[in-house]
């Protein structure tokens, strides 16, 4: 591949990379950039909503004169087609709009693909087969409806539910299962080939991803399933579309019922492991770790910017003088909403920080559309390798009073949809806010 490829790829993934674009990822291992791995959430109000949708991107030398091949490996094991547009086997057709028409142009880039890729994730992907674009007779639509309601089901079942499993070792039905090592299957290949097997298979770069958005849309998930029961009843088979074949569809029973459990099943296991870190870091530090080192040193200097910092009013303590969890009691800005509030939260950082970034909770009940009901707030940070960002950052969503809509940051359904409802809805959401705000106080 030649330097210019290079360049150009390294740029593109480290734009990608600093966007604030909650919707897309990528990561390739080391300096391989040639084989980039990219995840795209699905679309709110689609059938594919916060569902994680993996790809892999391979660039040729000749980039970016020529396209990248791209491969949907969020498949289920090549048994599910998930848009007219993805096939089971992975095969992703996209047109190239270009100067030339329906070419690919140097001027695109990995960006503008994983975008061209989201928009098949449309509220209405029956239209994307070519010949049903203008479907309108009754069958069709009824088609169409059968076709969101089976997409909804296996976007949940498995780029949610099945994907978090994996990263958790739990089974279906909630047992931790051991990990397992190269099948034995692999056993007779060289040494060469089997730890390029394992290297592949260990490359997770959205695992810390996938778990923290669980957490911010765990009630999301819960609102679609309550919608779907009243529409599909368990057992119920799936419909096979009309350019469905048996090697390239999506078949199964819809069970949303099993789904709820599931999906409870893994936010305890979060829950669980976010605790474990407390007790992990407390042998590290035991054993004066390097980890619990950093997290105390960057404890004590956050401590001391707060402390000169005269527009945040907020105190920090360790749990237990436990420098992997911080305890954080802010103070409501005056003149806003939070106004004479007293909030606690907990910041809970990984041994394996910041590869695996902290998780927070709002231990003070709050109605507001970026914390989600158990507390979990909804934020983004730009330097995850520091904890006062984490803190700022949090601060930042909580005050905001005026954001533009983004439905990938609203992860209170109820509380968002008074905040995005009518003004009296508007009115009614403030009100029950400053009645927590309120509470705040005398808990």
């Amino acid at each position: 591949m030649s330097n210019h490829s290079i360049i150009r790829i390294t740029k593109e993934l480290a734009d990608i990379q600093k966007n604030s674009d909650l919707s897309l990822a990528v990561a390739c291992r080391d300096v391989d950039v040639r084989n980039v791995k990219a995840i795209i959430i699905g679309p709110s109000d689609s059938p594919y909503e916060f569902g994680f949708f993996e790809f892999a991107v391979k660039f040729s030398k000749d980039y970016p004169g020529k396209a990248p091949t791209v491969t949907a490996t969020t498949t289920n094991g090549g048994r599910c087609r998930f848009n007219p547009n993805i096939y089971a086997q992975g095969k992703v057709c996209l047109t190239w709009k270009g100067e030339s028409g329906e070419e690919w142009s140097s001027a695109q880039g990995l960006e503008s693909i994983l975008i061209s890729i989201q928009s098949l994730m449309s509220s209405n992907p029956y239209e994307n087969e070519p010949g049903f674009e203008t479907a309108n007779d009754d069958g069709d639509k009824k088609n169409q409806r059968a076709y969101i309601a089976k997409i909804r089901h296996e976007s949940l079942r498995i780029t949610v539910i099945q994907r978090l499993e994996e990263y958790l070792g739990l089974s279906p039905s909630g047992v931790v299962i051991p990990q397992s090592s190269i099948n034995s299957e692999d056993s007779d290949q060289d040494d060469d080939v089997v730890g390029e097997l394992e290297e592949s298979v260990n490359f997770e770069p959205f695992k810390d991803l996938c778990k923290r958005r669980l957490l911010w849309y765990f009630d999301s998930y819960l609102l679609a399933i309550s919608k779907a029961k009243v529409e599909v009843k368990d057992g119920q088979p799936f419909t096979r579309m009309p350019f469905e074949c048996s090697s390239n569809c999506m078949e199964g029973k819809f069970n949303y019922t099993e789904l709820e459990k599931r999906l409870r099943v893994i936010k305890k296991a979060l829950d669980d492991e976010t605790r474990r870190w407390a007790m992990e870091g407390l042998v590290i530090k035991k054993r004066e770790g390097t980890a619990a080192a950093n997290l105390q040193r960057q404890f004590e200097q956050v401590v001391e910017a707060y402390k000169r910092d005269k527009n945040v009013t907020l105190t920090i303590e360790l749990a237990d003088n436990n420098p992997f969890v911080w305890e954080i009691t802010y103070f409501g800005r005056p003149m806003t909403n939070l106004d004479g509030g007293l909030f606690r939260i907990k910041l809970c950082f990984s041994p394996r920080f910041p590869e695996e970034q902290p998780r927070a909770k709002f231990e003070t009940r709050l109605f507001h559309h970026r914390i989600a009901p158990d507390g979990t707030p909804c934020y983004t940070v730009k330097r995850v390798e520091d904890a006062k960002s984490h803190i700022e950052a949090i601060i930042e969503a909580l005050e905001e009073e005026s954001p533009p809509y983004d439905p990938r940051t609203l992860v209170n359904p109820d509380a968002a949809k008074l905040f995005w409802g009518s003004p009296d809805d508007r009115k009614m959401y403030n009100r029950m806010l400053r009645r927590m705000v309120q509470r705040s106080v005398e808990e």
